[in-house]
C-alpha cells in the first residue's frame, strides 16, 4: 500500500501500485455452518438493501449528505489483495454472515464503482489466517495465549490499542506484522458495481483478547482491474465494522462461539470503536432472532474521500 516505510516493513507490503494478487478459482467453496438459508438468499439477491450511514440535513450544496466514515488503525494481520472473491469462508464453521456494502463519495454522495474492497477478520474463536500462532483466540477447552509476539514494544501501547492487550495481538492497533503460515481464510477482495456495491459472504467473527467482535476492511481507488487482479490506486479508506451486543451474545449461545475460553470486550469497552454508530463503522443487520444460527445479513454505506489517502499505518 502506499503509506510511509519503516525499516521493519518491506516496501512491497506497502506500496499499492506493486500490488500483484491472485485470482481465485472458480467455483468458491459454499458458506460452511450451523444454517445458511437467510444468509444465502440474500447473498443471491445483490440488488438489496446495503444500509445508510448518517445523513445531514443539507440545506446548502456545501453540505456534505453523508458523514465520513470512521478511519481506522489497519492492525497487524493485514495481507495486500490475497484474493480476489466474494465467497471467503473457505472451511470455516461458523454462522453465515452475508456482508452487503455500498462505497459513495461522502461530498457528492455519488456511488464509487469499480473501488477495490478488501475485508479480513478472524475465526469463529478469535484466530487470524496468516498468522494462526500470533492469534490470541482459544476454544475448545483450552486457554487464550498470555505471550505477546517476539519483538513486541513494551512502553505504552500505540495510539487506539487496548492497554494490556499485546502488540500484534489486537487486530486493531500496533505495527504491521509478516505472517507466519500460507493460510487465507476469511480474505477477500472485489470490486463494487456501477452503484458502488460490494457483496461479501462470510461467517459472523468472533472474539478474541482486547476487542470486540469487528471486521477489517480498506477501500482502494483509481487502481486496475486486470486479468491477475488489482493494481495501482491508492488505499482511500482502512475502517472496521461492529455488531451490537445483542447480536454478539446470541452468537455465543452457538457453537463454536460457545466452546470459546477468551474473555469477550463488549462495545463499549473497546477502544477502537468510536461510538458513532454507523459513521463509525456499526453495522445494520437483520437475522431471526429467535435463530440467529439461520444466518445474519450485515449491511453498511461507507461515506469516503476518494481524494484521500487512508492506509490505517
Amino acid at each position: 500500500m502506499t503509506g510511509n516505510h519503516t525499516a521493519q516493513e518491506p516496501k512491497h507490503k506497502r506500496d499499492l501500485t506493486r500490488r500483484k494478487v491472485v485470482v481465485a478459482g472458480a467455483g468458491a467453496v459454499a458458506a460452511v455452518g450451523v444454517g445458511g438459508t437467510l444468509a444465502a438468499g440474500a447473498f443471491a439477491d445483490e440488488s438489496g438493501d446495503s444500509g445508510t450511514a448518517s445523513a445531514t440535513a443539507s440545506s446548502s450544496s456545501s453540505e456534505v449528505c453523508y458523514k465520513l466514515t470512521s478511519e481506522t488503525t489497519e492492525g497487524p494481520y493485514y495481507i495486500d489483495a490475497d484474493k480476489i472473491r466474494q465467497d471467503i469462508t473457505e472451511d470455516k464453521e461458523g454462522i453465515p454472515l452475508v456482508l452487503n456494502l455500498k462505497v459513495i463519495d461522502a461530498e457528492t454522495c455519488k456511488p464509487i464503482r469499480n473501488a477495490a474492497v478488501d475485508i479480513w477478520h478472524c475465526d469463529a474463536l478469535g484466530i487470524y489466517s496468516g498468522y494462526e500462532s500470533l492469534s490470541t483466540g482459544g476454544g475448545g477447552g483450552g486457554t487464550a495465549p498470555t505471550d505477546a509476539p517476539s519483538g513486541t514494544p513494551t512502553g505504552e501501547p500505540p495510539s487506539g490499542e487496548p492497554s494490556g492487550a499485546p502488540s500484534g495481538g489486537t487486530g486493531g492497533g500496533g505495527g504491521h506484522e509478516e505472517p507466519t503460515d500460507d493460510e487465507r481464510y476469511l480474505r477477500g477482495t472485489w470490486k463494487t458495481d456501477k452503484q458502488g456495491r460490494v457483496t461479501f459472504r462470510t461467517i459472523f467473527p468472533g472474539w478474541y483478547r482486547g476487542r470486540t467482535v469487528h471486521i477489517h476492511t480498506k477501500v482502494h481507488v483509481d487502481g486496475e482491474w486486470t486479468d491477475a487482479g488489482y493494481e495501482g490506486g491508492t488505499t482511500c479508506h482502512t475502517g472496521q465494522f461492529f455488531f451490537d451486543e445483542e447480536s454478539v451474545l446470541a452468537s455465543a449461545e452457538v457453537e463454536p462461539y460457545s466452546t470459546s475460553t477468551t474473555e469477550r470486550t463488549t462495545l463499549t469497552e473497546d477502544t477502537i470503536y468510536d461510538q458513532s454508530g454507523t459513521t463509525g463503522g456499526l453495522l445494520k443487520l437483520k437475522y431471526n432472532k429467535k435463530n440467529i444460527a439461520k444466518g445474519v445479513v450485515g449491511s453498511i454505506t461507507m461515506g469516503v474521500d476518494p481524494d484521500a489517502t487512508n492506509t490505517g499505518t
